[in-house]
């Protein structure tokens, strides 16, 4: 289906049975963002927001919530998207199956950009910001933010739709020291693609022109988070994957998508930023007030009849789960291109996506060695860190693909094939004082923090735990021990202190250890301040362990030391406990929980949902 507009998408979820509409007036602040949620875990429907408190607009959240839903939506378009996609990471395909990609020609050509003559679109009116469903999602953020624009800035030194980014950066509509209808905050790091454009402007001394667009067609907000081949610009793949060229005129210097719903344009002067935040973030915490750019609003339009998108962030999964999957779909085979030697590689959506990576790769460099060890996959560890969003990781576990079927996918299962074959005193490699995501704050400052790379292959060296160990239990300060899993297991301590005291009560727990025994079942104990919750599910572990700790700080070994500076231990210790600095974490506010309960009772317009009736 190649839709024209959002509004066209939503009739045709709804004659789908993919869309609800929720005809009570919900408000902006807290309770739409609280109904998405459940009806998001629920697995359920798209909403529309009919009557949305304070604003004329309708809003629409929900669309992308399930990979079937979203494929429905791109169904007519998505083979077609996939094969140029393909050729573009690959193009020998094409001289290998010509009759297979014959297509891919029309369906290119249809995706190019389409300027419009004329000034402003037909159909568009002039609004305010205060016009707009001001959507805040979390009690403790610092105000309504758009959480699904597309921001579009052109390259100063090459101006042009063919030069331009299209990104999806949050934008902070209200609050803090933003004077409302006149400023708005963007939320984004300098070697993101508008921040290069930003550098540049800089140093041409003139201020950046930014346009937001808000809705549109469906694949215009995708795109927008799309890594995609070289040489295939954002707009290009929004074209593609929509069936229709992107359409686009400029009114006063700024760059107008023509199908949007709602475009803010605005200027980003050099140096100029003020506070962004609190924001509730992917990693399920809130991103702190830090400064960032701010735009000064030009003009804000709206077309008849707009309807305002939006998702929800938080603790995974989340709307943007979908995402993830869908561009892993889409563009799967490009980073077997981009590092040769690596066959899959999955960040890890329960722990946040950027902190936690698996990888399997090739291990082609010592094929007669009796004794395997790692060497092409370090390789190929340090390639991954290094490449586009996979470098904010900070943990990467990888290994080669070898007798046994494995897949980054079973996590569980993956895990456990590591654990049983990993030299604790051998396969463990750190990078410190290094980068992570800015969104991250386990680590000593903004943006700053350390990698580990827990490297494994060959034969099996031990049996893990299925039980907790003897051993683990009945420790001085550390109680409750609980088994998460085969080889790993949680142990619940006192508070986080300092480092200083981290060190001190981690050393004696680590020689209390050592006087019992040898532990070689359990390669893995997490620290933490709370073991029923750590063990309870696999989510879990995975959220509290990798979004708690900074590799060089929060790791520790049982009998550790350092050979020929390479640092070895019998048993790894991850101190996941919560931290003085790390960020406060997502909490439902009860009060809005209880408000909205209006929506789902009987004969309400969500009646039913969570009982999956």
């Amino acid at each position: 289906m190649s839709y024209r507009n959002l509004e066209e998408c939503i009739i045709d979820l709804e004659k789908n049975g993919h869309l609800v509409r929720i005809t009570e007036e919900v408000d902006p602040h807290l309770e739409m963002a609280a109904i998405h949620m459940k009806v998001f875990e629920a697995g359920g429907p798209a909403l529309l927001f009919e009557k949305v408190k304070g604003s004329k607009f309708r809003a629409v959240s929900n669309l992308f919530g399930t990979v079937e839903r979203s494929k429905f939506i791109f169904r007519d378009t998505w083979d077609s998207t996939q094969n140029v996609i393909a050729l573009r990471n690959d193009p020998v395909k094409a001289l290998k199956n010509p009759f297979k990609y014959i297509g891919t020609g029309l369906a290119a050509r249809r995706a190019l950009p389409l300027k419009k003559s004329g000034s402003q679109p037909s159909g568009f009116q002039e609004i305010q910001i205060s016009d707009l469903p001001l959507v805040k999602h979390w009690q403790g953020d610092g105000g309504a933010f758009v959480t699904l624009p597309q921001v579009y800035s052109e390259d100063p030194d090459k101006p042009g739709i063919m030069n331009s980014n299209l990104g999806m950066y949050r934008v902070q509509l209200t609050g803090n020291e933003y004077e409302l209808n006149k400023e708005v905050g963007i939320h984004y790091q300098i070697h993101r693609g508008i921040g290069i454009h930003q550098d540049k402007a800089n140093k041409q001394g003139k201020p950046l022109k930014v346009s937001i667009f808000i809705g549109g067609p469906p694949a215009h907000t995708l795109s927008a988070v799309m890594p995609l081949p070289e040489g295939m610009s954002e707009l290009t793949f929004a074209g593609l994957l929509s069936g229709r060229h992107f359409r686009y005129s400029y009114v006063d210097g700024y760059c107008i998508s023509n199908d949007a719903d709602f475009v803010i344009t605005g200027e980003i002067y050099p140096g100029e930023t003020k506070p962004e935040g609190p924001f509730g973030d992917h990693l399920g915490y809130y991103s702190l007030i830090h400064p960032f750019p701010v735009m000064r609003v030009h003009k804000v339009y709206a077309r008849q009849n707009a309807i305002y998108p939006f998702t929800v962030v938080g603790r995974p999964p989340q709307e943007d789960t979908a995402f993830g999957a869908l561009i892993h779909e889409l563009t799967g085979g490009a980073i077997r291109q981009e590092v040769p030697g690596v066959k899959e590689v999955h960040a890890i959506d329960a722990a946040g996506v950027h902190p936690l990576l698996f990888a399997i790769g090739s291990e082609r460099y010592t094929p007669y060695q009796k004794i395997k060890q790692p060497a092409e996959i370090l390789t190929i560890a340090n390639r991954i860190l290094g490449t586009g969003q996979l470098s904010l990781a900070k943990f990467l576990f990888i290994t080669a693909q070898e007798d046994k079927k494995v897949s980054t996918h079973d996590v569980e299962n993956f895990l456990a094939y590591i654990l049983e074959r990993i030299n604790l005193r051998r396969d463990i490699h750190f990078q410190t004082n290094t980068t992570i995501d800015t969104l991250d704050y386990s680590g000593t400052g903004l943006n700053t923090g350390s990698k580990v790379v827990f490297a494994a292959v060959g034969d099996v060296k031990r049996e893990l735990c299925r039980e907790v160990p003897g051993i683990l239990k009945d420790l001085p300060g550390a109680g409750e021990a609980r088994l998460i899993m085969p080889g790993i297991v949680a142990l619940q301590t006192s508070p986080f202190g300092s480092y200083d005291e981290a060190q001190r009560e981690i050393g004696e727990l680590c020689k209390s250890i050592e006087q019992r025994g040898a532990l070689t079942s359990c390669p893995m104990i997490i620290l933490c301040d709370d073991s029923e919750f750590m063990s309870a599910t696999l989510d879990n572990f995975l959220w509290a362990t990798f979004t708690r700790s900074n590799p060089s700080h929060d790791i520790y070994g049982v009998n550790s030391g350092y050979e020929h500076k390479h640092w070895a231990c019998d048993n790894v210790i991850i101190d996941a406990r919560t931290k003085p600095h790390q960020a406060p974490p997502l909490i439902e506010d009860p009060v809005v929980q209880k408000n909205i309960e209006r929506v789902f009772v009987k004969g309400a317009s969500l009646d039913g949902i969570r009982t999956g009736k």
